[in-house]
């Protein structure tokens, strides 16, 4: 007979502060779904990390929960946020000229390892020590890594853990309910340690999730004010899935490959209410991409028009794709409050398809002229962010030539101090087709291990190969020593150091005239 849960304790492992967005959504869901329950949130990213230990004793022993749930964000990251530098540390060790930048390089990276295997044990010793404060307690494990992660995970934990992978709204309310087999896709390792596992399809119906209850939040949630101010971005989600299958990319794998869509009319509301009841000012669009698809332009500019209807002055972004823009909803978006205009950019075609992007280049620059003539007055800061994906799988002198005359068109499009391009490197992620192209070109060996501590393969794993990895690599550090010495400590500086030292130092090469074609001259039927 199955025995419900009557109280609920999720605990967010240790991150940078950030919004626990999957927490706060999830807790609301199964608070309208189940109101009898107790549910609480404690967040170990705003507690100091000597006083984190005995917060989670205390509240484990206090509320004696059914159901203890952790949020694992992250496993293993590459690129640069604010728990290191692993982008500057790879690059001095590989490419400065200065041989003590590599050897404090080198025991940096050995620090940032350190820090690797020492937040994998203490989160998995969190585990372990609320199985022993409550033995029969049901622990669940949700969260970015583990969706990427999960058999690693699984293996792990305590015995009676669930490992959710993806979106976890059915499967908590099957655990709450008391279910011996949970909903959804999940490893569950049993009472006798044995992990099985369970796929399924991401089907959950978003229709479910209205706005979301704030005020039953804050009640639950002691830290909730201390990621509101002027100044705080709160994350809001409008659908999941991705259809498209870019080749670095693993949203369509953890999110499913059909999209799905909350009510527009909800999603403005949960805006409205966090901007008129709780101050909030700026809003970031948490989905895989704001918009994508016909589909999702449609459901975008619905979006928009219930923001704009409720009136809701804040300002807002996402990652975006342009490839259905036209120039009606770009004026929308600058009316709603958008900020920036936030995507992957590469100026290259055939880079485009080499890493499966699926759109078309001359349609995205097509676009980008849309938001230039609904520009005046108080729209006139738009920011146009370009997350460079350089030297990726198929990088050529050529086609980085392409990618730095498409800069240079914005740059004229929109002013120089309003296009920001920032540097990354592809991180290989595991069961994704680029990881698959890598081993098979020898780049990588078969068998490798995606959370090795292997320094040499870790340094792989962010994608920067000869020839013409050294090359960036030291037109990037001749740009951070740039930056570092302005007094803007913004890294705009760094990316458009880096593309114009690129610009004079690589090789003159013959850009295809296809590529080297202005936007300006589209037909407009091509850019809608």
């Amino acid at each position: 007979m199955p025995i419900p849960a009557r109280s609920v304790l999720y605990v967010r492992f240790p991150v940078w502060k950030i919004w626990p967005g999957g927490i706060v959504y999830l807790a609301d869901f199964i608070h309208k779904q189940r109101p009898d329950v107790r549910q609480e949130i404690l967040d170990l990213a705003v507690i100091p990390p000597r006083q984190r230990k005995a917060a989670l004793i205390a509240r484990v022993r206090e509320l004696q929960p059914d159901v203890i749930a952790f949020s694992w964000r992250n496993m293993q990251t590459f690129g640069p946020h604010p728990e290191n530098d692993a982008l500057d540390v790879v690059m001095n060790y590989d490419h400065s000229p200065n041989p003590f930048k590599r050897l404090k390089a080198a025991w940096q990276a050995i620090g940032i390892i350190y820090d690797y295997a020492s937040q994998r044990l203490r989160n998995l010793g969190y585990l372990k020590l609320v199985r022993k404060l409550s033995p029969q307690t049901r622990l669940v494990v949700g969260g970015t890594a583990v969706s990427i992660f999960g058999r690693y995970v699984a293996e792990r934990c305590p015995t009676d853990t669930v490992v959710v992978v993806g979106e976890g709204e059915a499967a908590m309310l099957s655990i709450v309910d008391g279910a011996e087999t949970p909903a959804g896709h999940h490893y569950y390792k049993n009472h006798a340690g044995t992990v099985h596992h369970r796929p399924a399809e991401e089907n959950f119906d978003l229709g479910q999730l209205t706005a979301v209850d704030f005020a039953y939040i804050e009640s639950i949630f002691p830290s909730f004010r201390e990621y509101l101010g002027p100044d705080a971005t709160i994350g809001v989600h409008t659908k999941r899935g991705c259809p498209f299958q870019c080749h670095f990319c693993l949203y369509n794998k953890i999110e499913g490959a059909r999209q799905r869509y909350r009510d527009p009319v909800e999603v403005a509301k949960e805006v409205e209410i966090l901007n008129k009841q709780y101050g909030v000012k700026r809003i970031w669009f948490t989905d895989a991409q704001f918009c994508s698809t016909r589909r999702s332009m449609a459901h975008a500019e619905a979006i928009l028009d219930e923001m704009l209807a409720r009136r809701v002055k804040v300002r807002w972004t996402g990652y975006l794709r342009l490839n259905y823009m036209t120039p009606a909803i770009a004026r929308k978006m600058l009316d709603s409050g958008l900020e920036s205009l936030d995507l992957s950019f590469t100026g290259s075609q055939e880079m485009i398809e080499s890493l499966t992007l699926g759109y078309e280049l001359e349609q995205q620059m097509g676009a980008f002229r849309y938001f230039k003539e609904a520009m005046s007055g108080e729209y006139a800061d738009l920011r146009v962010k370009l997350y460079l994906p350089l030297n990726a799988p198929g990088e050529t002198p050529a086609t980085l030539r392409a990618t730095m005359a498409r800069i240079e068109e914005l740059y004229a499009l929109f002013g120089r101090d309003k296009v920001l391009p920032f540097i990354f490197f592809v991180g290989v992620q595991p069961n994704t087709p680029v990881e698959k192209r890598l081993i098979a070109s020898g780049y990588l060996p078969k068998n490798y291990d995606p959370l090795t501590l292997n320094p040499f393969i870790i340094k792989k794993l962010l994608y920067n190969p000869p020839p013409l990895g050294r090359l960036i690599g030291r037109a990037y550090l001749r740009a951070l020593e740039y930056s570092s010495k302005m007094d803007d400590t913004a890294g705009e500086y760094v990316g458009r150091a880096t593309m114009e030292i690129l610009d004079r130092e690589l090789p003159a090469v013959s850009v295809p005239s296809r590529q080297r074609r202005l936007f300006w001259i589209l037909p407009a039927s091509e850019g809608s």
